[in-house]
């Protein structure tokens, strides 16, 4: 017996229809069809030029250290528990002495108003408004008192760079505390700059060149190169070197003979916090916290500096077993989901750093983009919890979020 078809009825037809009012914004129009930071990022590249996504997108050498953090927490294996009370869920820390509504850094990242021209004050004010810190950078575009006043009330850090130019770094430190940042943050994986090729290829200049490849690209993205020519210039806010290409930089004024006498004597000048960013193996890890350090980043720069360098979360377990709570532990690389936060978490980080994610927000749509992605974020790392049948941070564990398959542990253990 066949199926009798009939005419619908408009009162069958109307609860099916949702019409949207039209959005007064492209910008709100795009942010808001973004449901992922990968969607953010494919904003970013349309809206961009080349050279800036690549600038932002790309490691060092051939990406490999990149690939396999990005690979290693898509090897998570969550183990939720079930008919657990998880009507109401606590995602805030306390991350270094820092309050903060997720167990989330927004990292230091350079160049910033190359991304957009609000740069480093967008970003505080979107960090400010989520409760979040955030960790501005020595290679900022910003002044750190300038992007104080940007964000008042908020909670800054200061990432630095040990320069061969003592009197110059300390300079920047008292300027940093003047201005009520209260946690260092001391990046110590720079002895020379990583070899970026994207970079190379690209020809990146800071500030960008105009030759005829960039001119050629104006005609593709002509608001972001209007908003770069008819805004303040585009350069360094602590640096009183500039020009030519990142690596050249860094080589100029990066000291490669830093020791660990160093970091004593930075422990001596700064009146808050520090956290050493760059951690990546055991050992020193311990020598931190033999030298009174508040917290570590377990980092390899976002695969940026040397390529094949060891994965951060994989390491992360024997970090946090060696210093035995002493001190805390934070971790960045890879990170492009709430729930890879979650899953940090839950190996023994306090809370982790991003930085590419919150600039493919910016580039995307300046900063309601920084906004949407902080938004993204939360969302995920709260739906993960409730479905990991937890209620608070506290309640992880590392069997909730097993490292599967390969890496320096698995290898270990195979006979």
């Amino acid at each position: 017996m066949s199926t009798r078809r009939r005419r619908p009825r408009w009162s069958e037809l109307r609860p099916l229809l949702r019409i949207e009012p039209p959005h007064l914004g492209s910008t709100r129009r795009r942010l808001e069809a973004a449901a992922s930071i990968d969607d953010l990022r494919r904003i970013a590249r349309r809206r961009t030029p080349r050279s800036v996504f690549d600038y932002v997108d790309g490691a060092a050498e051939q990406e490999i250290s990149l690939r396999r953090a990005r690979e290693a927490f898509s090897r998570i294996e969550f183990r939720p528990r079930v008919l657990r009370d998880v009507s109401e869920v606590d995602a805030s820390r306390v991350v270094v002495g820092s309050p903060s509504s997720l167990p989330l850094v927004l990292a230091p990242t350079g160049f910033t108003r190359m991304m957009h021209h609000e740069g480093e004050r967008a970003v505080a004010r979107a960090a400010a408004r989520a409760q979040i810190p955030y960790a501005l950078s020595t290679m900022g575009t910003v002044s750190v008192e300038e992007v104080a006043a940007a964000a008042p009330g908020s909670e800054l850090w200061f990432q630095l760079y040990l320069w061969k130019d003592r009197a110059a770094s300390l300079e920047l430190v008292q300027r940093a505390a003047a201005a009520g940042y209260r946690t260092l943050v001391l990046t110590v994986d720079t002895a020379v700059a990583g070899r970026r090729l994207r970079d190379v290829r690209n020809g990146l200049t800071i500030p960008p060149a105009l030759t005829v490849r960039t001119l050629a690209d104006m005609s593709l993205h002509p608001a972001w190169w209007i908003n770069l020519l008819t805004t303040e210039p585009l350069e360094f806010a602590s640096l009183r070197d500039s020009g030519g290409t990142v690596a050249d930089l860094v080589d100029r004024m990066f000291d490669p003979s830093a020791s660990i006498s160093d970091l004593a004597w930075i422990r001596d000048q700064w009146p808050g916090r520090i956290v050493v960013k760059g951690i990546q193996h055991p050992d020193d890890a311990v020598a931190m916290v033999d030298l009174g350090i508040d917290g570590i980043i377990v980092s390899n720069h976002g695969g940026r500096q040397l390529d094949r360098a060891a994965t951060p979360l994989e390491v992360l377990p024997d970090i946090v077993a060696a210093v035995a709570g002493r001190i805390e532990v934070l971790l960045d690389t890879g990170i492009t989901d709430g729930a890879d936060i979650v899953a940090a978490v839950a190996n023994g980080a306090t809370g982790c750093l991003v930085g590419r994610a919150y600039l493919y927000g910016l580039m995307a749509g300046g900063e309601a983009g920084v906004d949407r992605t902080l938004s993204i974020l939360r969302d995920q790392v709260t739906r993960t919890m409730r479905l990991l049948g937890v209620s608070s941070l506290d309640e992880l564990t590392p069997e909730h979020a097993v490292i599967a398959g390969s890496g320096p542990r698995a290898r270990a253990q195979t006979p």
